[in-house]
Protein backbone atom coordinates (compact mmCIF):
# COMPACT_ATOMS: atom_id res chain seq x y z
CA UNK A 1 0.00 0.00 0.00
CA UNK A 2 2.84 2.38 0.81
CA UNK A 3 4.35 1.97 -2.66
CA UNK A 4 0.94 2.24 -4.31
CA UNK A 5 0.36 5.57 -2.59
CA UNK A 6 3.81 6.76 -3.60
CA UNK A 7 3.20 5.66 -7.19
CA UNK A 8 -0.17 7.38 -7.14
CA UNK A 9 1.42 10.64 -5.97
CA UNK A 10 4.63 10.40 -8.03
CA UNK A 11 6.60 10.17 -4.80
CA UNK A 12 9.38 7.78 -5.91
CA UNK A 13 8.20 4.34 -4.74
CA UNK A 14 10.96 1.91 -3.81
CA UNK A 15 9.45 -0.65 -6.20
CA UNK A 16 6.61 -0.88 -8.69
CA UNK A 17 3.50 -1.95 -6.77
CA UNK A 18 1.96 -5.18 -8.07
CA UNK A 19 -1.47 -6.19 -6.79
CA UNK A 20 -3.39 -9.37 -7.50
CA UNK A 21 -6.83 -10.80 -7.00
CA UNK A 22 -8.06 -14.33 -7.63
CA UNK A 23 -11.75 -14.61 -8.46
CA UNK A 24 -13.53 -16.61 -5.73
CA UNK A 25 -14.56 -19.30 -8.22
CA UNK A 26 -10.91 -20.21 -8.83
CA UNK A 27 -10.31 -21.38 -5.25
CA UNK A 28 -12.73 -24.35 -5.27
CA UNK A 29 -11.82 -25.03 -8.91
CA UNK A 30 -8.16 -25.67 -8.06
CA UNK A 31 -8.55 -26.43 -4.35
CA UNK A 32 -5.43 -27.33 -2.38
CA UNK A 33 -3.19 -26.88 -5.43
CA UNK A 34 -4.05 -23.18 -5.53
CA UNK A 35 -3.54 -22.90 -1.78
CA UNK A 36 -0.04 -24.38 -2.18
CA UNK A 37 0.72 -21.91 -4.97
CA UNK A 38 -0.56 -18.97 -2.93
CA UNK A 39 1.75 -19.87 -0.06
CA UNK A 40 4.70 -19.57 -2.45
CA UNK A 41 3.79 -15.93 -3.20
CA UNK A 42 2.64 -14.43 0.11
CA UNK A 43 3.53 -10.89 -0.98
CA UNK A 44 0.88 -11.12 -3.73
CA UNK A 45 -1.61 -13.51 -2.13
CA UNK A 46 -1.59 -12.83 1.62
CA UNK A 47 -5.22 -13.82 2.20
CA UNK A 48 -6.07 -17.47 1.57
CA UNK A 49 -9.77 -18.23 2.01
CA UNK A 50 -11.22 -21.14 3.96
CA UNK A 51 -12.15 -23.52 1.15
CA UNK A 52 -14.75 -25.23 3.31
CA UNK A 53 -16.44 -22.03 4.41
CA UNK A 54 -15.70 -19.20 1.97
CA UNK A 55 -16.92 -15.70 2.76
CA UNK A 56 -18.50 -14.27 -0.38
CA UNK A 57 -20.35 -11.04 -1.18
CA UNK A 58 -24.01 -11.57 -2.07
CA UNK A 59 -23.41 -11.04 -5.77
CA UNK A 60 -20.85 -13.88 -5.86
CA UNK A 61 -23.19 -16.43 -4.29
CA UNK A 62 -25.35 -18.86 -6.20
CA UNK A 63 -28.99 -17.80 -6.37
CA UNK A 64 -30.64 -14.38 -6.30
CA UNK A 65 -30.67 -11.32 -4.09
CA UNK A 66 -32.23 -7.86 -4.26
CA UNK A 67 -30.11 -4.76 -3.68
CA UNK A 68 -31.09 -1.47 -2.04
CA UNK A 69 -32.46 -0.07 -5.30
CA UNK A 70 -34.66 -3.11 -5.94
CA UNK A 71 -32.47 -4.62 -8.66
CA UNK A 72 -32.67 -8.43 -8.77
CA UNK A 73 -29.25 -10.05 -9.11
CA UNK A 74 -29.03 -13.67 -10.33
CA UNK A 75 -26.08 -16.04 -10.21
CA UNK A 76 -25.73 -19.52 -11.69
CA UNK A 77 -22.00 -19.88 -10.98
CA UNK A 78 -20.95 -19.33 -7.38
CA UNK A 79 -17.72 -17.41 -7.11
CA UNK A 80 -18.35 -15.38 -10.26
CA UNK A 81 -20.16 -12.05 -10.35
CA UNK A 82 -23.95 -12.09 -10.71
CA UNK A 83 -25.89 -10.10 -13.31
CA UNK A 84 -29.04 -8.02 -12.92
CA UNK A 85 -32.05 -9.88 -14.30
CA UNK A 86 -34.79 -7.78 -12.69
CA UNK A 87 -34.86 -4.06 -13.43
CA UNK A 88 -37.05 -1.99 -11.07
CA UNK A 89 -37.88 0.82 -13.54
CA UNK A 90 -38.54 -0.90 -16.89
CA UNK A 91 -40.85 1.92 -18.02
CA UNK A 92 -39.92 5.58 -18.21
CA UNK A 93 -42.86 6.67 -16.11
CA UNK A 94 -41.54 4.44 -13.31
CA UNK A 95 -38.53 6.76 -13.00
CA UNK A 96 -40.74 9.54 -11.68
CA UNK A 97 -41.83 7.51 -8.65
CA UNK A 98 -38.51 5.74 -8.00
CA UNK A 99 -37.48 6.27 -4.38
CA UNK A 100 -33.87 6.97 -3.48
CA UNK A 101 -32.75 4.31 -0.97
CA UNK A 102 -32.62 5.46 2.64
CA UNK A 103 -29.50 3.59 3.71
CA UNK A 104 -26.44 5.70 4.50
CA UNK A 105 -23.59 3.30 5.13
CA UNK A 106 -20.92 4.69 2.82
CA UNK A 107 -21.31 1.77 0.43
CA UNK A 108 -20.63 2.45 -3.24
CA UNK A 109 -20.42 -0.95 -4.95
CA UNK A 110 -18.91 -1.57 -8.35
CA UNK A 111 -21.19 0.00 -10.94
CA UNK A 112 -22.29 2.88 -8.72
CA UNK A 113 -23.17 5.47 -11.41
CA UNK A 114 -23.27 4.57 -15.12
CA UNK A 115 -23.85 0.86 -14.61
CA UNK A 116 -26.46 1.69 -11.97
CA UNK A 117 -28.53 3.39 -14.67
CA UNK A 118 -28.34 0.25 -16.80
CA UNK A 119 -29.22 -1.96 -13.84
CA UNK A 120 -32.26 0.15 -13.01
CA UNK A 121 -33.59 0.42 -16.56
CA UNK A 122 -32.16 -2.57 -18.40
CA UNK A 123 -29.53 -2.18 -21.12
CA UNK A 124 -31.82 -1.69 -24.12
CA UNK A 125 -34.14 0.74 -22.35
CA UNK A 126 -31.17 2.74 -21.03
CA UNK A 127 -29.66 2.93 -24.51
CA UNK A 128 -32.97 4.26 -25.85
CA UNK A 129 -33.01 6.86 -23.07
CA UNK A 130 -29.58 8.11 -24.10
CA UNK A 131 -30.41 7.92 -27.82
CA UNK A 132 -33.63 9.91 -27.44
CA UNK A 133 -32.35 12.08 -24.57
CA UNK A 134 -35.69 11.93 -22.80
CA UNK A 135 -36.41 14.11 -19.78
CA UNK A 136 -36.67 11.04 -17.55
CA UNK A 137 -33.02 10.20 -18.20
CA UNK A 138 -31.80 13.31 -16.39
CA UNK A 139 -34.27 12.69 -13.56
CA UNK A 140 -32.86 9.19 -13.08
CA UNK A 141 -29.27 10.43 -13.25
CA UNK A 142 -30.05 13.07 -10.62
CA UNK A 143 -31.53 10.49 -8.26
CA UNK A 144 -28.56 8.15 -8.54
CA UNK A 145 -26.14 11.04 -8.15
CA UNK A 146 -27.93 12.33 -5.04
CA UNK A 147 -27.70 8.89 -3.45
CA UNK A 148 -24.01 8.56 -4.33
CA UNK A 149 -23.14 11.99 -2.94
CA UNK A 150 -24.82 11.12 0.34
CA UNK A 151 -22.86 7.88 0.51
CA UNK A 152 -19.59 9.67 -0.25
CA UNK A 153 -20.34 12.26 2.43
CA UNK A 154 -20.90 9.45 4.94
CA UNK A 155 -17.78 7.54 3.90
CA UNK A 156 -15.25 10.37 3.72
CA UNK A 157 -14.55 10.74 7.46
CA UNK A 158 -13.50 7.08 7.53
CA UNK A 159 -11.21 7.26 4.47
CA UNK A 160 -7.53 6.97 5.34
CA UNK A 161 -5.35 6.78 2.22
CA UNK A 162 -7.59 7.24 -0.83
CA UNK A 163 -11.19 6.64 -1.92
CA UNK A 164 -11.74 3.91 -4.49
CA UNK A 165 -14.51 3.78 -7.08
CA UNK A 166 -15.44 1.21 -9.72
CA UNK A 167 -17.68 1.69 -12.74
CA UNK A 168 -17.20 0.00 -16.13
CA UNK A 169 -17.69 2.81 -18.63
CA UNK A 170 -16.55 1.02 -21.78
CA UNK A 171 -17.30 -2.05 -23.84
CA UNK A 172 -14.62 -3.95 -25.76
CA UNK A 173 -14.32 -1.38 -28.57
CA UNK A 174 -15.71 1.84 -27.09
CA UNK A 175 -18.40 3.51 -25.02
CA UNK A 176 -21.91 2.21 -25.68
CA UNK A 177 -23.36 5.73 -25.44
CA UNK A 178 -20.42 7.43 -27.18
CA UNK A 179 -18.02 9.96 -25.73
CA UNK A 180 -20.12 13.05 -26.43
CA UNK A 181 -23.19 11.85 -24.56
CA UNK A 182 -20.98 10.58 -21.74
CA UNK A 183 -19.51 14.06 -21.44
CA UNK A 184 -22.95 15.67 -21.52
CA UNK A 185 -24.73 13.45 -19.02
CA UNK A 186 -22.16 11.66 -16.89
CA UNK A 187 -18.99 13.74 -16.72
CA UNK A 188 -20.71 16.33 -14.48
CA UNK A 189 -21.64 13.51 -12.08
CA UNK A 190 -18.10 12.18 -11.68
CA UNK A 191 -16.74 15.71 -11.45
CA UNK A 192 -19.11 16.49 -8.59
CA UNK A 193 -18.46 13.25 -6.72
CA UNK A 194 -14.70 13.27 -7.12
CA UNK A 195 -14.64 16.96 -6.25
CA UNK A 196 -16.11 16.04 -2.86
CA UNK A 197 -13.23 13.63 -2.28
CA UNK A 198 -10.56 16.13 -3.24
CA UNK A 199 -12.21 18.79 -1.10
CA UNK A 200 -11.65 16.42 1.83
CA UNK A 201 -7.96 16.19 0.92
CA UNK A 202 -8.07 12.61 -0.42
CA UNK A 203 -6.99 11.21 -3.81
CA UNK A 204 -9.36 9.30 -6.10
CA UNK A 205 -8.68 5.77 -7.40
CA UNK A 206 -10.97 4.65 -10.21
CA UNK A 207 -11.35 1.19 -11.72
CA UNK A 208 -13.09 1.10 -15.08
CA UNK A 209 -13.18 -1.72 -17.63
CA UNK A 210 -13.60 -1.49 -21.37
CA UNK A 211 -12.22 0.87 -24.00
CA UNK A 212 -12.32 4.26 -22.33
CA UNK A 213 -9.32 5.84 -24.04
CA UNK A 214 -11.44 8.65 -25.55
CA UNK A 215 -12.57 9.95 -22.17
CA UNK A 216 -9.42 9.46 -20.08
CA UNK A 217 -8.61 13.20 -20.38
CA UNK A 218 -12.14 13.86 -19.09
CA UNK A 219 -11.63 11.49 -16.16
CA UNK A 220 -8.43 13.34 -15.32
CA UNK A 221 -10.43 16.57 -15.46
CA UNK A 222 -13.00 14.99 -13.14
CA UNK A 223 -10.28 14.43 -10.55
CA UNK A 224 -9.09 10.83 -11.01
CA UNK A 225 -5.70 10.51 -9.31
CA UNK A 226 -5.01 6.90 -10.33
CA UNK A 227 -6.85 5.03 -13.08
CA UNK A 228 -7.19 1.24 -13.36
CA UNK A 229 -7.68 0.63 -17.13
CA UNK A 230 -7.51 -2.58 -19.15
CA UNK A 231 -4.56 -3.39 -21.39
CA UNK A 232 -6.48 -5.34 -24.04
CA UNK A 233 -9.42 -3.01 -24.53
CA UNK A 234 -7.36 0.18 -24.73
CA UNK A 235 -4.02 -0.86 -26.19
CA UNK A 236 -0.65 -0.20 -24.65
CA UNK A 237 0.48 2.48 -27.11
CA UNK A 238 -2.73 4.49 -26.72
CA UNK A 239 -2.56 4.23 -22.93
CA UNK A 240 1.04 5.43 -22.89
CA UNK A 241 0.18 8.38 -25.13
CA UNK A 242 -2.86 9.46 -23.12
CA UNK A 243 -1.79 8.58 -19.57
CA UNK A 244 1.96 8.56 -19.06
CA UNK A 245 2.98 11.55 -16.98
CA UNK A 246 -0.61 12.82 -16.93
CA UNK A 247 -2.40 10.42 -14.61
CA UNK A 248 -1.10 7.53 -12.52
CA UNK A 249 -2.34 4.13 -13.68
CA UNK A 250 -2.66 0.75 -12.07
CA UNK A 251 -2.58 -1.19 -15.33
CA UNK A 252 -4.84 -4.24 -15.57
CA UNK A 253 -2.80 -6.84 -17.43
CA UNK A 254 -4.26 -8.73 -20.37
CA UNK A 255 -6.53 -11.25 -18.64
CA UNK A 256 -7.78 -12.46 -22.03
CA UNK A 257 -4.36 -13.88 -22.85
CA UNK A 258 -3.75 -15.50 -19.45
CA UNK A 259 -5.43 -18.85 -20.27
CA UNK A 260 -3.63 -19.30 -23.61
CA UNK A 261 -0.15 -17.77 -23.30
CA UNK A 262 3.05 -19.60 -22.46
CA UNK A 263 4.94 -18.64 -19.30
CA UNK A 264 7.57 -16.98 -21.50
CA UNK A 265 4.92 -14.89 -23.27
CA UNK A 266 3.52 -13.79 -19.92
CA UNK A 267 6.97 -12.70 -18.77
CA UNK A 268 7.33 -10.70 -21.99
CA UNK A 269 3.90 -9.14 -21.45
CA UNK A 270 4.73 -7.94 -17.94
CA UNK A 271 8.12 -6.62 -19.05
CA UNK A 272 6.57 -4.78 -22.00
CA UNK A 273 4.07 -3.00 -19.77
CA UNK A 274 6.64 -2.04 -17.16
CA UNK A 275 9.13 -0.77 -19.72
CA UNK A 276 6.46 1.29 -21.49
CA UNK A 277 5.27 3.12 -18.37
CA UNK A 278 8.24 3.15 -16.02
CA UNK A 279 9.31 6.48 -14.56
CA UNK A 280 11.51 6.61 -11.44
CA UNK A 281 9.14 9.08 -9.80
CA UNK A 282 6.23 6.63 -10.09
CA UNK A 283 2.84 6.83 -11.78
CA UNK A 284 2.64 3.06 -12.38
CA UNK A 285 1.13 0.06 -10.64
CA UNK A 286 0.33 -3.34 -12.14
CA UNK A 287 -2.87 -5.29 -11.43
CA UNK A 288 -3.23 -9.05 -11.99
CA UNK A 289 -6.74 -10.57 -11.91
CA UNK A 290 -6.95 -14.35 -12.20
CA UNK A 291 -9.96 -16.48 -13.09
CA UNK A 292 -10.56 -20.25 -13.03
CA UNK A 293 -9.58 -20.48 -16.71
CA UNK A 294 -5.97 -19.46 -16.00
CA UNK A 295 -3.74 -22.53 -15.55
CA UNK A 296 -1.77 -22.73 -12.31
CA UNK A 297 1.57 -22.65 -14.12
CA UNK A 298 0.53 -19.41 -15.81
CA UNK A 299 -0.47 -17.94 -12.46
CA UNK A 300 2.98 -18.84 -11.16
CA UNK A 301 4.61 -17.31 -14.25
CA UNK A 302 2.81 -14.03 -13.64
CA UNK A 303 3.89 -13.91 -10.00
CA UNK A 304 7.46 -14.78 -10.97
CA UNK A 305 7.40 -11.91 -13.46
CA UNK A 306 5.95 -9.62 -10.80
CA UNK A 307 8.82 -10.48 -8.45
CA UNK A 308 11.32 -9.77 -11.18
CA UNK A 309 9.94 -6.55 -12.65
CA UNK A 310 8.73 -4.84 -9.50
CA UNK A 311 12.38 -3.95 -8.97
CA UNK A 312 12.76 -2.63 -12.51
CA UNK A 313 15.00 0.41 -12.85
CA UNK A 314 15.95 2.28 -15.98
CA UNK A 315 19.16 4.26 -15.73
Amino acid sequence: MSNLLKAMNYDYPSEIPFSSWILPAAWPHYGDDLVKLAKQYPEFLPDIPDLDNPILPNSYRYGSHIDEWGCVWSNINEGMEAIVTGHPVPNREDILTLKIPENRDGSLPHGFMYLRLLDLRGFEEAMMDFAEECDELQILIDKVLEYNCRQIEYALPKVTDFMAFGDDLGMQTGLAIGAEKWRKYLKPCYKKMYGMVHAAGKPVYMHTDGRIIDIIPDLIDCGVTMLNPQYRANGLEDLVEVCKGKVAINLDLDRQMFPFATPSQLDDHVRECVEAFYMPEGGLGISIELAPDTPLNNMAALFDAARKYKLYKRF
